[in-house]
């Protein structure tokens, strides 16, 4: 009976980590959109906090348990759903850790890049979830 509260714990993780996915990119496009230094840096902050204390610990419950529930069930790991979902996740890390390059490159005042990019940058978190989501409840493979 410990299944379902893993479970449970793991879509909560998902749900934080995704909060902060989708609202990094969009406190990027505020940071690049500010004439000012105390907004500037304002921003740095307020992106640093998101990054290192929510989204980064969040992914980290993310994976962990989602690694505990594929112990739980490891029958799982044989359905093509389930090996496009891996892939996806993987992809998000991925994304998980341009975002921080991106955070860290704005803090040192080195942006080349204008609001429109991050505003297109912004989606690719809302096209992974819905896939996720997708694969996980209609198991199409």
């Amino acid at each position: 009976m410990l299944y379902p509260w893993i479970k449970a714990l793991h879509i909560v993780a998902m749900v934080c980590w995704f909060a902060g996915l989708f609202y990094l990119p969009r406190l990027f496009v505020y940071h690049v959109m500010s004439e000012d230094e105390p907004s500037r840096a304002r921003f740095c902050v307020m992106e640093r906090k998101l990054y290192r204390g929510i989204m980064t610990p969040a992914m980290i419950a993310t994976l962990a348990l989602g690694i505990w529930l594929l112990f739980m069930a490891p029958g799982w790991l044989s359905q093509g759903w389930m090996h496009a979902k891996l892939t996806l996740v993987v992809l998000l890390v991925g994304y998980h850790h341009v975002c921080g390059a991106m955070r860290k490159r704005l803090a040192r005042g080195e942006n080349n890049r204008g609001h429109v990019f991050y505003r297109w940058f912004n989606e690719v978190p809302v096209l992974m979830l819905l896939a996720i989501v997708v694969l996980v409840v209609v198991k199409p493979f």
